[in-house]
């Protein structure tokens, strides 16, 4: 699997090691036993050994999120951490720092008129290749609130029923990017684009690197299911959207100043709870590219 995709260099893949085995360079608590871990043991603002970027990789693909505390970053160091993992993703819509594309601006305070995340959704997925992955450097967050909550989405394909899976099987979804993203970011003075992306994808998607299976429809991107009636797509989608936000398939990250979240796009839906009013929350996030979902 490794190589490039549609002539650039892909996501870095790496084989999955045995679970069971123990970890050599850094300490893994799981928050759920299906979906998010706190690493510790680990520094990154200082240069990774080989065993530590292999233990890190691991790590992300037996819990999906990983959590980093007490970590002081550049913004230097936040890019060649992401590109550890493959080429960076630069967002259709989003703010980012000045001359630094790849380097998104997440922030909300008491003038703002929304919050990044505030629905459950994969990152971008309207995108033909959509990110492999995000990671955000939370540096100033609220006294109270302000958590993020995450959902797997093997543990939601896993307990749908045999005939819905039957059902899923082949199915393909549009995702559309336009009326989400046209206008989204006028108060931050983001010029905008001429038209915003979108792509059709399957339903259930097949993780390249775990190979478990994986719905990919979220509420922030999915339009309606291909090949079926509207009001039979509208009647899927509600069950799967209501299905797969199930509290049972979830971990809650409650974000500490200098916290980094990384979350695996192909198998997570998030959701960033902006009940901090009139508190800031800021950061910055970097993504790692990802390719065409089958």
């Amino acid at each position: 699997m490794q190589g490039s995709l549609s002539g650039r260099q892909g996501p870095r893949i790496r084989h999955v090691a045995d679970e069971s085995a123990p970890y050599e360079t850094i300490a893994i608590d799981k928050m759920t036993p299906i979906i998010g871990a706190e690493v510790s043991g680990i520094d990154l603002s200082k240069p990774l050994s080989n065993r530590q970027q292999d233990e890190v990789h691991r790590a992300l693909a037996e819990n999906s999120v990983i959590f980093f505390r007490d970590q002081h970053i550049t913004p230097d160091q936040h890019v060649a951490f992401g590109r550890l993992f493959g080429d960076l993703h630069v967002h259709p819509a989003a703010p980012h720092e000045a001359g630094r594309p790849e380097l998104m601006v997440i922030h909300a305070d008491k003038d703002s008129p929304r919050a990044n995340g505030e629905g459950w959704h994969t990152d971008v997925s309207c995108d033909v290749e959509p990110p492999m992955g995000s990671i955000l450097y939370i540096k100033k967050c609220p006294p109270k609130g302000g958590d993020t909550l995450f959902a797997s989405m093997y543990a939601a394909y896993d307990a749908l029923s045999d005939r819905m899976k039957t059902y899923l099987d082949g199915m393909t979804a549009f995702h559309d990017g336009e009326s989400v993203y046209r206008g989204l970011y006028k108060n931050y003075g983001v010029a905008e684009k001429e038209q915003y992306p979108r792509a059709t994808h399957p339903v259930v998607r097949t993780h390249p690197v775990t190979a478990k299976k994986a719905l990919y429809v979220n509420r922030g991107f999915t339009r309606y299911l291909i090949g079926v009636p509207r009001d039979e797509s509208d009647g899927i989608l509600n069950y799967l959207y209501q299905h797969m936000e199930n509290p049972l398939f979830q971990c809650r990250f409650r974000w500490q100043e200098n916290s980094i979240a990384f979350w695996d796009n192909r198998c997570v839906q998030h959701r960033a709870m902006w009940d901090y009013w009139p508190h800031t929350r800021s950061g910055n996030r970097v993504t790692v590219a990802g390719d065409k979902p089958y």
